[in-house]
């Protein structure tokens, strides 16, 4: 009988709708305890979840826990991790994984003190596509790779709430939510960190109008990156949440050939091979969890990264996105100008 591991989930939010969903369906998990400021008793109750808490000091001190999903906003995220991390927890932390380059590498040295189960929740790595991606340059069929570009164009979300997401010093705006994980995907296709990487981030509306009529937005809306992978190797970065359209486009382009990923959302997308005599559609092999969408669109690429988390827990090797990899990506994100509370 394989070891079920008791978890708690910090964050309300993108913790209890999509974490929450893919850790209860999960065999491997038990989710036991909930904690956020204000709302975690009344969801933990209606969710059948048996602990609930203000904090995540609080749920580590306060039940029996293996693991923790950290799901807080970014400004809590070193809070949070520290605190699980001081506990001896395994650790899963969301994305962006820090305000800046100092608490990103604060939480990688706790981890290694601690030396339990650490990664960062970047499952759009498991989008099938882009595991084909990855397996084409593993294969050496984009030889020598020379181009990474990803763009991903959204429109402006209608009415919402006021909040963190609108707020540079909380972490909000698109860096933190969208071109972390750009960041990410092109790392990993590259398979080494950056050299060296500038950029910068616009905020295009300043102004915004939810029920209670207009407010300011610090916030960057748009950001971009130009990132150099040595030997050759080059990376363009660009998400911007202003434009008219729903799009988004990997591409890596080798000296012989090159593969593209697009489609009106980044999870929906066709993958091409382009060389110099034809183009070929790749059929890709869909998620093996794929019919747990039904609970929620992010939550069987989620499901493949808790099998890899698993595997850390239990052998100490995985591929699961590490903290050392998140220090990287914070490192660009802050080349584009997100960094704050340095």
């Amino acid at each position: 009988m394989s070891e079920t591991y008791r978890v708690g989930i910090v964050g309300s939010g993108f913790g209890v709708k999509a974490h929450l969903p893919a850790l209860l369906a999960h065999p491997r998990f038990d989710v036991v305890a909930l904690a956020s400021p204000h709302s975690a008793e009344g969801i933990a109750a209606a969710r059948g979840i048996p602990h609930a808490f203000t904090s995540c000091a609080q749920m580590v001190a306060g039940c029996d826990l293996d693991a923790v999903v950290v799901a807080s906003p970014p400004f809590s995220h070193e809070d949070d991790v520290l605190a699980a991390l001081a506990a001896g927890k395994h650790v899963l932390c969301e994305k962006p994984f820090a305000l800046n380059v100092a608490q990103a590498e604060r939480m990688l040295d706790a981890s290694k003190a601690a030396a339990t189960a650490c990664g960062v929740a970047h499952e759009f790595r498991w989008i099938p596509q882009r595991m084909a991606m990855k397996e084409l340059v593993a294969n050496g069929h984009l030889d020598p790779l020379r181009e990474i570009e990803f763009t991903h164009l959204t429109t402006p979300a209608e009415k919402r709430e006021r909040g963190w997401l609108f707020e540079r010093s909380s972490g909000g705006g698109i860096s933190g939510a969208l071109l972390s994980h750009v960041i990410d995907t092109c790392n990993w296709l590259a398979g080494r960190p950056p050299v060296h990487a500038t950029g910068f981030s616009r905020i295009a509306n300043p102004m915004r109008t939810d029920d209670r009529g207009s407010f300011t937005v610090d916030a960057d809306d748009g950001a971009f990156a130009l990132v150099d992978y040595g030997h050759g190797l080059v990376g363009r970065l660009s998400v911007d949440g202003t434009t008219g359209v729903e799009q988004a486009t990997i591409a890596v382009h080798g000296g012989n050939r090159t593969a593209v990923a697009s489609g009106t959302d980044v999870v929906d997308v066709t993958l091409f091979v382009v060389d110099e005599d034809e183009q070929s559609e790749l059929e890709c092999k869909p998620s093996p969890y794929a019919k747990l969408e039904s609970l929620g669109g992010n939550v069987p690429l989620l499901y493949e990264l808790y099998d890899e988390w698993i595997k850390q827990i239990e052998t100490g090797a995985s591929e699961l996105p590490t903290f050392q990899e998140a220090v990287e990506t914070q490192r660009v994100l802050a080349a584009a100008g997100y960094s704050t509370g340095d």
